[in-house]
C-alpha cells in the first residue's frame, strides 16, 4: 500500500505523543524491562517514522526501565544453509573467507525491520557481541543484558533472553505474531532431544577476523505461532490498538515456561 493510501485511511497522524499515550494504555510502564518485536508499517503513517516510535517507547519506559530488541545478522552464517536466497555451492568458500567480521558498532541487522535498525543506532544503546544473534539494549539493565552471550547458546539461559527472564521482563509485539517472538527460542533449550548442528560465522578473535565453526542446537520458529495461540487461550495478557496496529504485551517468563512444557510434552 502506498504512503498516500495509508494516510488517506487515517483520521489523524501517529506522533511520538500519540504513540506514547497508546503504549501506556496497552500497559507499558516506567521501569519495565521489555523486549520488543515490531512492524513499522502496521502502525499506519507515523510522523517521524521509526525515530518517533523509538522515542515514544523510551518516553514510556524511561531510563529506569530497559528496552531490548533483537539485532540479528542471519547473513553472517554458513552459506551452505542459506535459503532466502540460496547461493551457488561454488561461492561458499569465498563467502567463508571474505565475509566481514561482525562488529557490534557497524554491522547492520538483516530482516529485523526499520524500528530495530533505528534503535540500534540511538545514543546509549548497547549491543551484544554474538555474531549472529546479537541484541541491543537501552536503559538501566542494558549492560547486564548484553554481557557474556555464549557463542554456542545464543538464545540460551546466559543469553540476553535468559537475563530478561531473570528480570521478569515483558514481551511487546507491535503488529507481529508469536512467530517473531524470539523469547520462545529460550524455551527450545528444554527440548528433551534437541538437534545439534554445526554453524559457522565471521567474527573477531583477538582482534583478527576469523571464520569460526561451532555447534549449537537447531533453532526452529515454525511452531511458535501455534504455541502462542494456545498460550493466549489459557493466560491473560494485555492487548490494545496502537495507531492501526494490534499490539500485545505478554509476561516473558510465563510464556517461556509455558513453551518449555509444550516442548517437553510434544
Amino acid at each position: 500500500m502506498s504512503e498516500l493510501k495509508v494516510m488517506e485511511e487515517m483520521k489523524s497522524p501517529n506522533t511520538r505523543g500519540s504513540l506514547r499515550r497508546e503504549f501506556e494504555l496497552l500497559g507499558l510502564k516506567k521501569g519495565m524491562v521489555v523486549i520488543i518485536h515490531s512492524s513499522l508499517s502496521s502502525l499506519g503513517w507515523v510522523c517521524g517514522g521509526a525515530v518517533a516510535v523509538v522515542q515514544a517507547l523510551m518516553d514510556v519506559v524511561g531510563e529506569e526501565g530497559t528496552i531490548v530488541m533483537p539485532t540479528q545478522t542471519g547473513d553472517n552464517s554458513d552459506p551452505s544453509g542459506w535459503q532466502n536466497p540460496p547461493v551457488p555451492e561454488e561461492w561458499w568458500a569465498t563467502i567463508r573467507n571474505e565475509m566481514p567480521a561482525f562488529d557490534p558498532d557497524i554491522t547492520p541487522t538483516r530482516g529485523m525491520g526499520k524500528v530495530v535498525e533505528t534503535f540500534r543506532t540511538f545514543p546509549n544503546v548497547k549491543r551484544s557481541s554474538h555474531p549472529m544473534y546479537s541484541f541491543s539494549a537501552w536503559g538501566k539493565h542494558a549492560e547486564y543484558i548484553i554481557s557474556e552471550q555464549p557463542l554456542d547458546a545464543g538464545f540460551g539461559q546466559q543469553s540476553p533472553l535468559g537475563k530478561i527472564y531473570d528480570l521478569n521482563g515483558k514481551v511487546l509485539l507491535i503488529g507481529v505474531g508469536h512467530d517473531s517472538n524470539t523469547s520462545l527460542h529460550l524455551a527450545e533449550h528444554a527440548k528433551p532431544h534437541p538437534t545439534i548442528v554445526e554453524k559457522g560465522t565471521a567474527m573477531l578473535v583477538n582482534g583478527e577476523r576469523k571464520w569460526v565453526n561451532y555447534k549449537e542446537i537447531e533453532y526452529d520458529a515454525d511452531v511458535f505461532e501455534a504455541i502462542g495461540s494456545v498460550y493466549e487461550k489459557n493466560h491473560s495478557f494485555s492487548q490494545y490498538t496502537v495507531g492501526k496496529s494490534s499490539c500485545k504485551l505478554v509476561n516473558q517468563r510465563e510464556i517461556v515456561d509455558f513453551a518449555r512444557r509444550w516442548f517437553q510434552e510434544n
